[in-house]
Parts: structure tokens; sequence; C-alpha cells
């Protein structure tokens, strides 16, 4: 297949390509496009021959949820045969933007869409080429993340091509997004509004907006037994080629250790890689430093989250080692995404270098 790339303005979309790329969707075809969060490969929601494509594209099991796109509140009661009031508030003050509602689905959402489920995940993005897109295409867009599946999430086309060229019909470049890491997605199919995937609205807002909100005990462990709800619970996801490990502990103590581990690559003729932060950049001594952002801006911890984890596919290193997050805002997000990649794969430095 080949793969139509068309720049498109990020804020004001060029028509005749939003109507040619909502005429490929509307005819069963694939299209990569930009949302605030990330690139989003859509298909027909409504077409379970377009979502089975989806799944196909990004090597994707088809258990996992699909999130239908919308842009037009009055579309949800097409797919949905009820939204609870609170689900109603968190829409009015969350629509359009990173926000994704798991509510019962209608007829007209095929079960190839929902991974089988009698539930669907719903948001309404705020990105304009987004919106215009759904429209052209009837409304309905199921877009999971455009990448192959386990993969780091793409937040710049670029990112699209390196995965799902040939794979897709068209990707329209609207340059890199706003966020960087996907929705929240909540779940109102349960007494309690509960939190399936933690994203840029944090708990502390829902809880404002809602009162009790409770997270799902799959985030921190996945139960291979249970059908995920929600894209991204039970599969591993957002992982680099290497093999990466989260190294917790005081500041002083996880800088010592991954410098400790750079030295014992470096015996071997080897290196890893290191994410680090504005803070601590220049306390590492070797390997491949790659410098996330500083602790003070989360926002931008968690836009370049992604495109580091991208970059070190790019380098020949043995392993990669990150600092933890623990920030106010984002932090549950972010270590989520972190968790996610390394497998759960954690440790505690607890000693100084000069204790080695």
């Amino acid at each position: 297949m080949k793969t139509l790339i068309c720049k498109v303005n990020a804020e004001k979309p060029e028509q005749d390509i939003i109507s040619q790329a909502g005429k490929i969707l509307r005819e069963g075809g694939l299209v990569a496009f930009p949302t605030e969060t990330v690139y989003g490969l859509g298909g027909n929601a409504l077409d379970a021959a377009a979502s089975e494509k989806i799944y196909a594209a990004k090597g994707r099991p088809s258990d996992n949820p699909l999130i239908v796109h919308i842009a037009r509140m009055e579309d949800l009661e097409k797919i949905v045969t009820g939204v609870p009031k609170k689900a109603k508030i968190l829409a009015e003050a969350c629509w359009p933007g990173p926000l994704t509602m798991i509510l019962p689905k209608s007829e007209e959402v095929p079960y190839e869409t929902t991974g089988g489920l009698d539930s669907v995940a719903v948001r309404y993005p705020s990105h304009p080429v987004a919106q215009a897109l759904i429209l052209a295409a009837g409304g309905f867009v199921a877009a999971p993340s455009a990448n192959t599946s386990g993969r780091p999430s793409p937040t710049t086309a670029a990112h699209v091509q390196e995965d799902l060229t040939g794979a897709v019909d068209m990707i329209l470049d609207g340059g890199q997004v706003g966020i960087g890491i996907e929705s929240t997605i909540v779940d109102f199919t349960e007494k309690i509004p509960t939190v399936l995937r933690p994203g840029y609205i944090s708990l502390e807002k829902l809880k404002e907006l809602l009162g009790e909100v409770k997270m799902d005990k799959g985030l921190l462990r996945a139960d291979a037994s249970q059908r995920p709800k929600a894209p991204g619970m039970k599969y591993r996801h957002y992982a680099p080629k290497a093999e990466l490990t989260i190294v917790e502990g005081s500041t002083e103590y996880v800088v010592a250790y991954i410098n400790q581990k750079a030295k014992e690559a470096s015996k071997r003729g080897r290196q890893i890689g290191i994410i680090g932060t504005e803070e601590t950049f220049p306390y590492y001594s070797s390997g491949v430093v790659r410098c996330i952002g500083s602790r003070k801006k989360e926002e931008g911890i968690a836009l370049h989250l992604y495109e580091v984890l991208r970059d070190f596919d790019q380098c020949e290193v043995e392993a990669i080692y990150s600092e933890s997050f623990d920030t106010p805002k984002m932090g549950q997000a972010i270590m989520n995404r972190l968790l996610k990649a390394a497998g759960h794969r954690v440790v505690q430095a607890e000693k100084k270098i000069n204790d080695r």
C-alpha cells in the first residue's frame, strides 16, 4: 500500500486535504492524524471491517478496545445507551479535551470496535485537525495511537511514518502534538467513576468535579485473565527496544546507581541509555544521556517522554535506566507510561556510589 503524507495547518486545516482524508475513512480506509495528546490511527468506528484493519495495521490484540472519537456533543447519543449525571458533568467541564469516558454502547457500534465489550470508549478531542477530520468522515472515528502495538506512542508524523508507512492510506502531518501522552480514561459503567488510565486530567481534578473517584487496581498490575476495558490496561505498551528499568530513591542515590551501571557497561565496551532531567543531567559521567526536561515543568516531561524512548531505539544501548517522576500534577500519568514501558521493572537505589 502506498501511504500518502500530507502536511496540514494545525490551526486551520486545509479543506481539500481534510475532504480527501474524510473520503478515505468513509470508504473504509485508514488515516493517521494529530490530536492534542498523540497521533491517532483513524478508521470508521461504525464499520466492523475498518476496525479490523486498524488492529491489523498496528498488530494489536483484537480484545484491546478502540476509542471512538466524536466532534459534536449531540453525536454521543447515537453510540451510547445512556449517560450518567456525573459523566455529563465531566463532559461539560473537560470536552473537547484529553478525556475518554467508558459508557454502555448502543447497537450502532460493532463489537469489533469495542474489543467484544458492551461498553464503548468515547473521546471528543480539541485538536482542530482531529475535529475537522471526524466531521468529514461522518462523525465517528475509531482511533488508537498511530504506532505499532507495544511501541512508544507517536507525537510527530515522523514517528507514525517509522511504524506505519505502507500500512495506512494517509498520514496527516500537523506537527508536534501539544500534550504528548494519551487521554485520561474514566469508566462510568461502575458504581463509582473509575480511572482506567491516568492522563493530563489528574485524579485530583476528577475528584474536584465528581466527588468520589477511584483508581482501577489493574493500573498497578495487569491481570492476564481479565479482558481490558480500556487501551493500555493489559498489554505491554510504550516500550523501547532495549530493556528499561526505573530507578527510585533520593536524587543522590539514583544518580550514583545509574552512573555505576554506566561504568559497568563501559568496561564491557557497551553503553546504557539514561533518562535524566535538567536538574541531574550534569551529574551523569558516561552513557547515552537524554534530558527529558525540568521537574519544575512536568508538562514538558510528559511531552518529551515518548520522543526520548523512541530516540534510544536509534542508539546501540544494551539497557536504559530512567529516573522516577513523582511530580504533583502529571506524575501518575508519566509513571503509568514508564511502568508499562519497563514492564514494571523498578529498583531502589539505597547506597551512595562510595559505598559500593
